[in-house]
């Protein structure tokens, strides 16, 4: 399709810049919580004096679960009719939720044993993720309906993924911030007061996309089992878990969906499995062993890190509108690619600063994976309709999710034990052999390599063009009349 025939998003179908901002308002809760349970864990290991694989596993386990729970909501949300909206209850009082429960989780008391704070943090770990699920499940269907435009989408998702920037601007700062001697006595009165802060941030930004952000469909317009009346509760029950695995079982089998599904597991979740390496190497290698130097670099790494992304996204946004959201993901993709291959050079003691030169490349992959991931999948949603007769978002967006968290559990899980693998002891500080500093920069520039080059190979098969997406909309058009914004 020539740049002269694309498509020209019609009045009706763009969303106005008050609903695009508290739709990524959401984003903010979203990005903040899902990075500070990251960020805050090595508390757990530096300050607790946890083993980094137990460190893992619970990081590893709570996600596992959350994961599990994903296509349940997901289902729950497409089902629900409240005259309120399928999705708008669910992200009100998800809110509120989980960040009462963040706050509580991290008030871990003094003076206990490894064991005591396994126990405490895993099961505040699983309590906050359920109350995130209930939150961010219905929250990311709501982004996937909101327009049904193929470019609208995209805006939407560049400012969803924008704003949630913000969110990474300050989690690099936050173990600098818990080690604060000025402000805290220890990092760990460090992490109680700043889960604090959190928690009501989140309660209090989280509910705007329920209370500004409009759905598109009308609960009492959607097709109702005229069956239903008179069955018992018990038959009820089986009729939806039947649904339920019958819908799954359907999205699972849609093949654009999964070369998505795989392009973003392999990508984000490689860069996720060697994020605490980069932590690590930036402290103990790169800083000696400082943890208050090491922190300032993870902290400037970081903001360097936000400012390039959210200049990467609009990039991202402006080439996917002439060149096709595919061949930008891929293009996007090759760019953390390289920056993965050149931080083997920039890992240097004797010139610190040169840590910062590859993360703006790197930044370009990971501006590009949500903006576009986002708006391909409320593609293939509009796809799934013309196939089924059936708006599912909330199936959709939960298995997508469901991936990504069921590989970022993994990811966790394996990075505490990589690390111990390479020999690493946080005894050593700075110490450590140069072996251990070795493998530790093997695996934090082999594994993303490997990941970003499988990603790029799955998106490059992915076959949802944009005139396909139009054939599609003036096809579901025909069928039930222009749903208006």
């Amino acid at each position: 399709m020539s740049t002269s025939d694309r498509h020209v998003t019609p009045p009706e179908d763009r969303l106005s810049n008050g609903q695009k901002f508290a739709y990524g308002l959401g984003s903010i809760c979203n990005n903040l919580l899902g990075g500070a349970i990251g960020f805050m864990s090595i508390v757990l290991n530096v300050g607790l004096g946890m083993n980094p694989g137990l460190v893992g596993t619970l990081q590893a386990i709570p996600r596992l679960t959350d994961a599990l729970t994903d296509p349940v909501m997901g289902y729950i949300s497409d089902n629900t009719r409240t005259r309120y909206g399928r999705r708008r209850p669910y992200i009100f009082f998800g809110a509120i939720a989980m960040g009462l429960i963040f706050a509580l989780m991290w008030q871990l008391p003094a003076g206990y044993s490894e064991n005591f704070y396994f126990w405490f943090f895993l099961a505040g770990s699983i309590i906050f993720y359920l109350s995130y699920t209930v939150y961010a499940t219905p929250w990311v269907a709501l982004g996937y309906e909101m327009t049904p435009d193929y470019h609208e989408r995209t805006r939407l998702m560049a400012v969803h993924n924008f704003m949630g920037q913000f969110a990474w601007i300050s989690l690099p700062w936050f173990y600098a911030i818990m080690e604060n001697d000025r402000l805290f006595t220890n990092s760990v009165q460090g992490a109680r007061t700043l889960a604090i802060i959190i928690g009501i941030f989140v309660a209090v930004v989280g509910i705007m996309p329920a209370i500004f952000c409009k759905e598109r469909f009308d609960p009492a317009s959607q097709d109702q089992d005229s069956n239903s009346a008179g069955k018992t509760r018990m038959q009820g029950l089986i009729d939806n878990v039947k649904e339920f695995f019958k819908g799954l079982v359907i999205t699972l089998k849609c093949g654009e969906f999964v070369k998505l599904c795989i392009g973003t597991f392999c990508l984000f979740n490689g860069i996720m499995l060697v994020g605490a390496f980069g932590s690590y190497i930036a402290i103990f290698y790169v800083a000696g062993g400082d943890t208050d130097l090491g922190a300032k670099y993870m902290g400037v790494l970081g903001t360097v890190n936000t400012a390039s992304t959210l200049i990467a996204i609009y990039f991202v946004t402006w080439l996917a509108a002439r060149i096709g959201k595919q061949k930008t993901f891929i293009i996007a993709t090759a760019c953390t690619l390289v920056s993965s291959i050149m931080k083997w050079w920039c890992y240097d003691p004797l010139i610190p600063w040169k840590i910062l030169i590859p993360q703006p490349l790197c930044s370009v992959g990971m501006g590009g994976l949500f903006t576009l991931m986002g708006s391909m999948i409320a593609d293939v949603c509009d796809m799934d309709e013309l196939e089924t007769g059936k708006r599912r978002e909330g199936m959709f967006g939960s298995i997508y999710w469901w991936m990504v968290k069921l590989g970022m559990a993994l990811a966790f899980a394996a990075s505490g034990y990589l690390l111990n693998f390479t020999g690493f002891d946080v005894a050593l500080g700075g110490a450590q052999s140069s072996s251990t500093f070795f493998w530790m920069r093997v695996v934090d520039v082999g594994v993303p390599v490997i990941a970003s080059t499988i990603s790029i190979i799955a998106v490059s098969m992915y076959q949802l063009t944009e005139q396909r997406s139009q054939e599609i909309r003036m096809e579901l058009d025909k069928r039930h009349g222009k749903v208006k914004a």
